[in-house]
């Protein structure tokens, strides 16, 4: 399994209020992730492919709904059914129902406010292909992933990308290792040829 890493999405947030058990029920929603949007990260593009999060979601993954990816501040969960997932032609859109408690009430003001107005998600890559690679910038595009959190976020946070990046590298390394493995095989191959040639027909060898 891969590293963990974050991407943010500057689609609008909303907020919505309406009854609940014993009182205001207040949901946010908003995407988390959007598809083909390309993003500038480091030394390279990213975008994220039709479909990235259709696994995710037929497995069930246990997804956290977070405060800045801080597991200290959970606000809902998949498996609680207190954060709803799905995928459309955008991308990844969740709901999240806030709980009653002093986070839940100070970051529903802040988004109401709109102090707090970014989603963002953490996951490990299952499936990547890099393409341009011949370009000062590739382009990475994420095919599949495994889901840990969808977050409310202060501030946008690409610390994470160092990631990407040695994944990138990987790909180059294993590029030159099949490379290098094929000229291995061929050099073999010559080789047997070459001593095939010194048998004649008669299965002697030549002097």
């Amino acid at each position: 399994m891969g590293e963990r890493e974050r991407r943010v999405v500057t689609a609008p947030m909303e907020a919505r209020a309406g009854d609940g058990d014993g009182g205001t029920a207040r949901t946010l929603s908003g995407y988390a992730a959007l598809y083909n949007s390309e993003t500038r990260i480091a030394n390279f593009r990213e975008v994220i492919a039709p479909g990235a999060f259709r696994s995710a979601l037929k497995r069930g993954d246990d997804v956290r709904g977070l405060f800045n990816h801080n597991p200290d501040h959970v606000l809902g969960r998949t498996a609680a059914g207190t954060l709803r997932l799905s995928e459309d032609a955008r991308g990844l859109r969740y709901e999240l129902d806030l709980p009653d408690t002093q986070l839940g009430r100070d970051l529903w003001t802040s988004v109401r406010r709109g102090d707090v107005s970014q989603s963002s998600f953490a996951f490990t890559v299952e499936a990547q292909a890099w393409q341009d690679e011949s370009t000062a910038v590739p382009l990475r595009v994420i095919k599949d992933v495994r889901l840990y959190d969808v977050s409310a976020v202060t501030y946008p946070a690409y610390d994470e990308t160092s990631v990407a990046a040695r994944g990138y590298v990987e790909a180059l390394q294993a590029d030159v290792a099949r490379l290098a493995a094929r000229a291995s095989w061929q050099a073999q191959a010559a080789t047997l040829r070459a001593k095939a040639a010194m048998v004649d027909v008669c299965g002697r060898r030549r002097h």
